[in-house]
């Protein structure tokens, strides 16, 4: 039995927890506030993250370093550097693999599918933000300081995503729902248990290690193709959609911090925006999720 410490208890965090514990190892579990499952195998601690020294202790015995942290959109420029450095000083002081949730941010805009060769070109400071941490992070392990990979996912599907912020509900209820993003450009939307999988899988795969890895996904789909599967799946009437015009997302952006984020994201809906995994699948043999069953899971975690 290992032992595996997550920093984050999010729907990542939580979904990889649960995960190590069916299979019989030990994960401590650190949030701010000690939340997570409560299930046997699973310490959930309470923490400072950023507290270097504290960090250190609790993953003392770890063979892994999870980072699924997952800071308001707003604060990152406040709450990403002081983690990234603690989590980078643990790992090479512990010597766990340290390994990354992270996103397709830092690509910016692209033409054609984001692979496991396209090259991270955003521009944007928020967009560089978690490319910079990966820079980081894969300069101490090309010099031996620790041993790091991260893997990286579009649009989640169950939770934290278009389905659970603004559209899953309005669907279960058979009301109209409005989507802050345009209704037919391609996208890719991942599962949260497929982030799971493939975080544990390259945590625990030398080959892995030194590189960025893309989540297995499945086919893009615009936002009324999901909306319809997502009422199909789940015995809902129709989707009825209606896209929410872009100058009344920008004033409400005035008001609301998260809206006024939705900006700096925007071209990922406005242009095709496709995850390539192939690399990751012929590499570990992983595969996504079902898109029914991943919607299922939205849908019950929208139920409550």
């Amino acid at each position: 039995m290992s032992e595996h410490v997550i920093v984050g208890a999010g729907a990542v965090g939580s979904a990889i927890a649960t995960l190590l514990a069916e299979r019989g190892e030990h994960v401590r579990l650190i949030s701010r506030r000690g939340t997570g499952p409560e299930c046997p195998g699973i310490e959930r601690v309470a923490a400072d993250a950023t507290d270097t020294q504290r960090l250190t202790e609790l993953a003392a015995a770890a063979a892994v370093l999870y980072n699924c942290a997952n800071p308001q959109y707003h604060r990152w420029f406040t709450d990403w550097p002081p983690l990234a450095s603690a989590l980078l000083t643990a790992a090479a002081r512990t010597g766990a693999v340290l390994a990354a949730m992270s996103n397709a941010y830092g690509y910016g805009p692209v033409r054609g599918p984001i692979g496991q060769q396209t090259p991270a070109a955003a521009t944007h400071p928020k967009l560089r933000l978690r490319e910079q941490m990966w820079q980081d992070a894969l300069a101490a392990h090309r010099a031996g300081r620790i041993r790091a990979t991260e893997v990286r996912a579009s649009d989640y599907i169950e939770q934290n995503g278009l389905l659970s912020f603004a559209l899953g509900k309005a669907l279960l209820a058979g009301r109209r729902a409005y989507s802050p993003a345009p209704l037919d450009v391609p996208h890719s939307w991942t599962a949260i248990a497929d982030c799971a999988r493939t975080l544990i899988t390259v945590a625990a795969d030398e080959r892995a290690y030194g590189q960025a890895w893309l989540v297995p996904t499945g086919p893009a789909l615009t936002v009324r193709q999901l909306a319809t599967r997502f009422a199909t799946v789940n015995g809902t009437p129709a989707a009825k959609l209606t896209a929410i015009p872009y100058p009344v997302l920008w004033a409400y952006g005035e008001f609301s911090p998260m809206v006024k984020e939705l900006r700096t994201t925007r071209y990922q809906f406005t242009a095709p925006f496709v995850i390539d995994a192939s690399a990751t699948t012929q590499t570990f043999g992983l595969q996504p999720t079902p898109l029914d069953d991943a919607l299922r899971d939205a849908a019950a975690r929208l139920r409550g």
